[in-house]
């Protein structure tokens, strides 16, 4: 099978140090700005507004505003990698897939900086466990890199792996298995409209990561001849 990984919020806890990476980043780029916790909050806040989800949509490229493509946000990412800690052992887990055989990919969303999502796999060391690192959003929407893992790994089940179940409404094929990971800063979003579920064919959800190879063995019993 072809196992693809959302980062944020699915292999790595990449949100409870946001307001401790804007800190950080603040006092390495403006060191004698006064009330730092204070913007941290702020800033906090607007990046938690950029997180919310666009069910059903997803379908073009997107560039973020100028003002999320400063030195100072590409400070607060570098900031929040060093602070990023893995969910469930993923790194083991990951080691684990290939080692049973399975195509494991990273499949995620670009940050507000071109190369970032790269930079953050390398600092918490799993970039080189992935056959393929595939980043869509700012070259590629995701039905373009959809296809292109198609392209490259043929018609095998595709099983995607992700804490933003929004993601999933409209994109794939009748070979992809849908895996929310229930991670509870954007679960919260999706509680209010649960209903959007029902959009999704193949629908599994998951509570820790491990969970992830009963998912795939009932996948081979539903889909075995």
């Amino acid at each position: 099978m072809i196992i693809a990984f959302d980062f944020d919020g699915t292999l790595a806890d990449t949100y409870s140090c946001i307001e401790e990476a804007f800190v950080k980043a603040l006092e390495r780029r403006y060191p004698w700005l006064p009330f730092k916790g204070l913007w941290a909050k702020v800033l906090t806040k607007i990046e938690n507004y950029f997180e919310r989800p666009t069910f059903g949509s997803h379908k073009k490229k997107s560039k973020p505003p100028f003002f999320l493509r400063t030195k100072f946000f590409e400070t607060w990412f570098e900031e929040r990698a060093k602070l990023t800690k893995p969910l469930d052992d993923s790194p083991e887990l990951l080691k684990r897939l290939k080692e049973e055989g399975h195509i494991v990919i990273s499949f995620s969303a670009e940050d507000f900086i071109d190369g970032m999502k790269v930079r953050r796999l390398k600092e918490m060391g799993i970039y080189d466990l992935f056959d393929d690192v595939i980043v869509f959003g700012r070259e590629l929407t995701i039905d373009e890199a959809f296809r292109l893992v198609r392209e490259k790994y043929g018609d095998e089940v595709f099983v995607w792996v992700d804490d933003k179940p929004w993601r999933f409404i409209g994109h794939g094929d009748e070979n992809t298995e849908y895996v929310w990971y229930y991670f509870p800063f954007s679960s919260k979003f999706v509680e209010n409209n649960r209903e959007r579920l029902a959009l999704i064919p193949h629908l599994h959800i998951i509570r820790d990561l491990w969970s992830l190879f009963d998912v795939i063995e009932r996948i081979k019993q539903e889909r075995s001849p």
